[in-house]
Formats: structure tokens, sequence, C-alpha cells
């Protein structure tokens, strides 16, 4: 194509606004020049946010953004900007607020129509092409908003400041604040169980998420309080899900989300975040219960992130994966119809195989009846009574019929993978790698893990100016740019950086974490009221970015705020620096009258209030060989979300791979200093003798972890 036919996003470097650079509009990137244009030309702006793997966004970019007619409407009619929420997703959240203050709901595409200063005065979702699914046309919304802008500007005036107050309040926390109490961990964890479907598994009816945060915080209440009751929630709901055509059963890895209460037909887009986030339940699943299941799954997503999702060569994590390969395509590469199965398999394995993922004439989805989405519905256990087999022998035979059909499925077109490389999704993905590789002793996913860490520390982090958000773009004819880092780049990557200190007891990870968090607080603190902004305080303002925002509820990911309260009181662990243990309460207190509100979607919330209550247990292993690999496995195979394990080699090396809390201690000891390989547990900056015994060391954990809910209790009867 000739640059002549080319709009400005031909010079962009997302994938998304890169996709749309031939398209017909007069496209710009959000920047000061649309809004200047705007305000010199007296237009209003029409928004566009999407992501490259977002179905919908694709299909209104062909009905609507590639229509000559629709494209010259808005080039008489509007400025317009197009932006990618992945990229830009300080953007995307202030307008989706905007957005569902005036439809009531929001999602992607996001369509807004702005005041030449971006303030939305109207916005919906999706638009189709004429009148239908319940919607206007396009055409005739752009006609109508366009005349609204030129003939009733002042009630337009009044709607967008309307909206803008919404989008300010949406998550201001001012008079929210409140004590921080144990039975507001209670209320959070009520919230996900009265939310439990305990047919199906996961949380609320369809369309249905997987909540991660939620996840994990009825494990780590399980392990606090011994109620059984939420190892059962989770323990369904991941192996429903596993079971579910929302997990890839031929590549591995988990959809972003089913379309119905099943889990059968998802959504089936692939993200980074998402595979990151469940790999870490189905680790700790796996450490609570020792049910195969569960390390299978953790393994297997790892084994779809290392072929799709990684830059094996340089480290890195890629963004997603899409749903479909084109317009046309509705999960086709995914699914199967009988005959396709027939094609590949024969005898025994087509047999087994049909049963097992129940392949028939008649499938699941509803633009092709044919097309089967792959789901669990009879066990090899039950295979195997009904062919009269070995459970081993089915199972030999299910294995052989999956590499038959990923290999053929590989000869399909593939949807696009979105090799971007983002500094938050990275550190998620690290995090829950050497979490895995910890767990299931997996020494390459370790390795991995710190490669991509270091990737990110070399090529996005500068002690002048920060993090950056993006280090590497999918394309790679796009020019690189910067992008600079929201809260969640800088949060997650401290944890991060501690989690590959743990991992390595190598001091330059903790020092990355300290120098990191340095730069958050003085950028992001807000020394006022609590709590943390989710841009820098002297980033540029356009738009909606002039409302300041903090983020509080998973949006899938785990929400900013909570998760730099999670960073700094880990580094207050590891330091004994008070300033980090005030900055943690400072913001649980800014959110704690509103947390409630939220219920589980404020999960990572009371994840890090109960880090707060209960001191971090840090495991120090000192020694070599056998013993020492003994009490390391010891102690990595307890899940608590509270707990750290060190491993570090006997000698005089010892002072030098602690942290400063961990060095006025541990070298002193003296079955240290005589050279024994032991285990020293510490919680609150307190150390019991050293262990030398794998089950002992067990149970001491387990009755640290216990003990917590006591002090717990005692500090809530103390504030009454």
């Amino acid at each position: 194509m000739s640059t002549e036919h080319l709009n400005s996003l031909s010079r962009a470097s997302s994938s998304y606004l890169r996709s749309a650079m031939h398209q017909p509009i007069h496209w710009h990137e959000w920047g000061p020049e649309p809004f200047e244009k705007a305000q010199r030309e007296n237009k209003p702006i029409l928004l566009d946010i999407g992501a490259v793997w977002c179905h919908w966004c694709h299909v209104m970019d062909r009905e609507s953004y590639e229509n000559p007619e629709i494209a010259q409407i808005i080039n008489e009619n509007f400025i317009a900007i197009k932006v990618d929420r992945d990229e830009r997703p300080d953007v995307d959240s202030r307008y989706q607020s905007g957005v569902q203050a005036i439809s009531g709901q929001g999602g992607w595409p996001l369509t807004g129509f702005l005041t030449p200063e971006g303030k939305p005065y109207y916005g919906g979702t999706y638009f189709p092409p004429q009148d239908g699914y319940g919607r206007p046309s396009f055409k005739r919304v752009l006609l109508t908003l366009a005349q609204a802008y030129r003939e009733k500007l002042a009630d337009v005036q009044e709607s967008a400041d309307n909206v803008m107050t919404a989008i300010s309040q949406a998550e201001s926390f001012t008079g929210k604040s409140g004590s921080l109490q144990p039975h507001l961990i209670d209320r959070l964890v009520e919230s996900a169980v009265k939310m439990f479907d305990a047919e199906h598994g996961g949380f609320g009816s369809a369309p249905k998420f997987p909540h991660p945060s939620a996840v994990d915080l009825l494990m780590q209440r399980h392990v606090e309080t011994g109620d059984s009751q939420l190892l059962d929630i989770v323990t369904t709901t991941l192996k429903k899900m596993a079971d579910g055509g929302v997990y890839d059963h031929l590549a591995g890895g988990f959809h972003r989300y089913s379309v119905d209460e099943h889990w059968v037909v998802p959504h089936f887009e692939k993200m980074s975040y998402d595979n990151s986030e469940l790999l870490k339940n189905y680790v700790h699943a796996w450490q609570l219960t020792r049910d195969e299941k569960f390390a299978f799954v953790a393994r297997d997503i790892i084994r779809w992130m290392n072929e799709w999702l990684t830059d094996q060569e340089h480290g890195g994590f890629y963004g997603s994966q899409d749903a479909d390969y084109s317009l046309d395509d509705d999960g086709d590469y995914f699914t199967w119809t009988l005959d396709e199965t027939k094609a590949v398999l024969s005898g025994e394995e087509l047999e087994v195989a049909t049963l097992h993922y129940d392949i028939g004439e008649v499938g699941d989805m509803h633009h092709n009846h044919q097309k089967n989405v792959l789901h669990v519905t009879n066990t090899p256990e039950e295979i195997a009574q009904r062919l009269n087999q070995r459970v081993e022998q089915v199972r030999a035979i299910l294995d052989s019929a999956r590499k038959k059909m990923y290999a053929a499925r590989l000869q399909r077109p593939t949807p696009y993978v979105d090799k971007t490389i983002y500094v938050s999704w990275n550190a998620l993905c690290i995090s829950a790698y050497l979490a895995a590789a910890q767990a299931l002793h997996l020494e390459n996913a370790r390795k991995f893990a710190l490669r991509s860490l270091d990737r990110i520390l070399s090529a996005g982090w500068h002690p002048q100016t920060g993090l950056q958000h993006v280090i590497a773009y999918s394309d790679p004819q796009a020019g690189k740019r910067q992008a600079p880092g929201v809260l969640d780049d800088y949060a997650f990557t401290i944890i991060a950086c501690l989690d590959a200190y743990e991992a390595t007891s190598d001091l330059t990870y903790f020092n990355f974490a300290h120098r990191i968090a340095g730069h958050m607080l003085a950028n992001f603190a807000d020394e006022t009221s609590g709590g943390f902004f989710d841009i820098p305080q002297n980033s540029q303002t356009l738009g909606a970015l002039t409302a300041r925002r903090k983020a509080l509820q998973d949006s899938p990911t785990p929400a900013g705020n909570p998760a730099t309260a999670i960073a700094l009181l880990r580094l207050y662990s590891y330091t004994n620096e008070n300033k980090y243990r005030n900055l943690a309460e400072d913001t649980l207190e800014a959110f704690a009258g509103i947390a409630e509100h939220y219920g589980m979607f404020a999960s990572t919330y009371a994840i890090a209030l109960d880090m707060y209550l209960n001191a971090h247990t840090q495991i120090v292993i000192v020694g070599e060989g056998k013993e020492a690999q003994a009490l390391v496995n010891s102690a990595a195979g307890q899940f608590s979300l509270n707990k750290g394990v060190l491993c570090l080699r006997s000698g005089e090396a010892v002072p030098q791979m602690l942290p400063p809390a961990l060095a006025e201690t541990i070298p002193n000891l003296p079955a240290i200093k005589q050279g024994k390989t032991v285990a020293v547990l510490c919680s609150g900056f307190s150390c019991q003798p050293p262990i030398d015994d794998p089950a002992t060391l067990e149970k001491a954990i387990r009755l640290a972890v216990r003990a917590k809910t006591h002090l717990a209790a005692d500090q809530e009867s103390h504030h009454r």
C-alpha cells in the first residue's frame, strides 16, 4: 500500500493503532495536537478506544471506520482520536467511567463523543452500521451528536461537566477512610462466598470471568482459619475451569472469559495477565492439596506461554493472542467439527477423544452449529469403565489424540500474537513463573523469569525518568516511543524484584526494588489523603486525565493501590524502615470505609490488609546439598501469600546476601557461624531458633501462619 493512502497512524507504534492506518479517517493519536485542533476548529472529538485482541473493535473498524460514507461524516464533523487501551490504560480507565455513567455499561470498543477540551458528553461501546442489536446505527449517532454540538452547545457542555464529575468521583475516596480491622477481610471473603456458583464453579453467572485475586484470598483465609468451605470453593472453581472450554485443552492456557455460566464457550482471546494470575492460583492450589491436576494445569499454562507468548531469545512476555484470524472467523482456529476430528483421528483415538471432549454433530458455536468447543464431559476413569479398558490405556490414547489434534490445528491460519512487551504484565508473569518454579521445581521457568526481569530493568528503568510502560512494540517496522510507567508498572515490578531476590538471594534485585519504590513514592503518592495516584503527579493532563484516580478495584489485574501496599509491606519486612509500613497503612486506611462496597472485586485490598495485620514470615535456609534442598522443599511447599523463602550458601558472604532487617540477626546465630545447614523462621523482626529437620520446619511454618489468626483477633478486640 502506498503511503499516500495511509493516515497518520502509519507512524504509530501500537499494533492496534497500526491496524487502522489504511482507514479513510483522519485519525490522530492521543496527544496535545488533536485537542488543539478541535479547539481551533470548534469541533467535537470522536474517541475510539480498543485493543488488538478485541473482536468487536475489528468488527466496528470494518463495518464503520472503513466505510467511505461514514469516514466522510467523521472527517467533516469531528476530530478523530484512536487509543490503544493496553498502551494507555490511564486514558481508558477514565473514559470507561464516563461511558458507564452515560450508558450504564463499558467495554471495548469504547466510542466517546467529547468536547474540544476532552470532556465526554455521550458515549457507548459497539454501534452497528445499521439500526440493530437494540442500538442506533453509527451513522445516525454521528449525525445526531454533531448536530447537538452545533445547535445545543449549552446542553452538551452541561452534560459533559456532569460526566466529568462522575469520572472524578468514580474512584474518589475523600472522606471514605476508616480503621483497619480484621472483620473487613471477612466481609470481602463473605462477598466471594455469596457469589460462588456451587454447581459450575466460579463467581456469579454469565458471562463468567476468572477472579484470580479472589481465589488467592480464599486460599489465604483457608490457611489462616482452617475453613474447609473456602478450599472447596477454590478447588471446585479451578477444576471446573480447567475442564471447561475456557481452557485450551490442546495448547494449554486460558481464554479471557466464558460467555456462559458452564465455562464452555469462551471469548477466545488469551491474555498474558489472565494466564499469569491463574498460573499462581493453580500453583497455590497444588501447594494446598497436592492434587496433581493443579500441577498439570500450571505446567500446561507455562507450556503455552513458552511457545506462544515469550521472547525466548531475549526474555520478555508478549501481551496477547487474538481470538480470531479474520473477521469472518469466530473461534474457528480453536474449535472442531466432527468431520474435522475424523480427518485427524480414527479408531480408539477418535472414540476416546469424542467421548472426553463432547465432540458431536451438533456443537456449541452460534455462528456454526457444527463447531465444538473442546471441554471435558467424561473423565478417563468414566471412559475406561464404559469401554472396558484400563485407565492408563485411556490416558495414553487421549494424550496421543491431543498431540495429533494440536499438530493439525497448527496447520490452520493462526490468530495474531501481539508481541508488545508491557512492563506491568511482564512483572506479573515473572512473579508467576518464579512461584511455579519454586513450588514445582521448574528450573527453566526460573531462568526465563530472571532473564525477562533483567530485560525489564535494563530497557525499562532509568533512575532519573523511572519506569516505562512499554519496552518493545510488536511491529518491527514501528518506531519506538516513550510510554511513561503507570502505578501498576511500579507496584508489580517492585513485587517481581522481591520475588527474584527470594528466588536467587541476589541482593541486586532487592536494591532495584528499593530504588524503584523511592521513585514511586516521590511521583505517585498522595501525601495529603493517602494512597497513590495511577499516573505521576506531573503528567500531562489532557481531557479526562485531569481527573485524579486511585485504583482500588481489581479489573481483572490486581488493583494498583493494594498492590502498592503489598509491595511496601514486603519492603518493610526486609528493611524495618517505618516509612514503608506507614505509607501502606495510610493507603489501606484511605479505602477502608469504602472497600466493603466493592466486595470480592476488592480482593487484592483484602490480601494487602491481611498482610498489614499479620507480620510477614521469612524462612532463611543456610547451607548446601541435599539437606539444604530438603529444607527448601519443605518451606516452598507450604502456601501462604505472606511468606518468603531465602536460600543462602554457608560462608562469609551470608551478611552480603541479606537485607538490613535480616542482616542484623541471621549471621550472628551460632548455628550459622558453625556452618550448619539450618532454616531460620523469622516473623515481625523476631527469629525462632534454627531448625534442621524438614518435618519440624513444615510444622513451624503452619503454626506461624495459624498463629496470625489469633493475633488478628486480639487486634480486633483491642480496636473495639
